[in-house]
């Protein structure tokens, strides 16, 4: 497990402000739900964090890991595993493939052996059991050599969080995992999260519109607006707080 901490965090591009001096921090073995309207900069933060973008100015930090001296490539190596909003899987792969590509990331397998093939067969032996124990605890062993361009989108939000898994993270960043679900597939989902961090020993961030889930599961929530911080602390506290209510309901402030 490991703390994450963001600190005045400001993202511009051009003439747009997408992140102003954005801070907070999440203890290790947290649920932190990110909130905000849209555009409000939650992924942009994400983007941050998992080096797709990079800030303009401040620092985040992963135990004793500098992020933002990583480069992208080598993210999933220093333990920063995310899911997307819409799925980035491999159509064409089975569950076990895409779960695979997921520990790819750590292997010790580098480009020439690869290419050539010399002495992999072992070390994928381990990956696909791996695999295979990963889809089985989030009840998905059933469709381990089906593609995954044949099922619903639920199940491949479960899938998505499986190859996630597969990288080995300290930190798992979800970018609205509820999206399209169900209100059943909703509350499921509540339940593999907090197993997945119980059982893994994982921090995790959450970026998610459905507020009846954020405030369920999450341990601590940072309320964003027009990429600031506008209230940060426990999800009770942050449901009240006269900004937050403002941003959601249009309320004056």
């Amino acid at each position: 497990m490991a703390q994450l901490v963001v600190t005045d965090v400001s993202v511009r591009f051009g003439g747009i402000t997408a992140l102003d001096g954005l801070s907070f921090s999440v203890e290790p073995g947290q649920i932190c739900g990110l909130i905000g309207p849209n555009g409000a900069g939650k992924t942009t933060l994400f983007n941050c964090v998992s080096r797709i973008y990079a800030t303009t100015s401040g620092s985040i930090t992963l135990g004793d890991t500098d992020l933002l001296s990583v480069p992208a490539h080598r993210i999933a190596h220093h333990g920063v595993a995310r899911t997307f909003q819409n799925l980035g899987l491999f159509p064409s792969l089975t569950f076990l493939e895409n779960t695979m590509a997921g520990a790819y990331a750590n292997s010790r397998v580098g480009y020439l052996r690869a290419l050539t093939r010399i002495g992999v067969a072992k070390e994928e032996r381990i990956l696909r059991t791996q695999a295979y124990e990963l889809l089985d605890f989030l009840g998905l062993a059933h469709l381990a050599f089906e593609k995954a361009a044949d099922q619903p989108f639920g199940t491949l939000k479960r899938l998505e969080l499986a190859r996630a898994l597969a990288s080995d993270p300290r930190l798992l960043l979800l970018d609205e995992p509820a999206g399209g679900l169900t209100h059943s597939e909703v509350d499921e989902l509540t339940d593999v999260i907090r197993r997945v961090r119980d059982s893994f020993g994982l921090t995790v961030l959450l970026v998610e519109h459905h507020m009846a889930m954020v405030m369920g599961i999450s341990d601590h929530v940072v309320a964003m607006n027009f990429g600031r911080k506008i209230a940060d602390g426990p999800p009770e506290k942050v449901r009240q707080h006269p900004e937050v209510v403002s941003a959601y309901l249009g309320a004056p402030a």
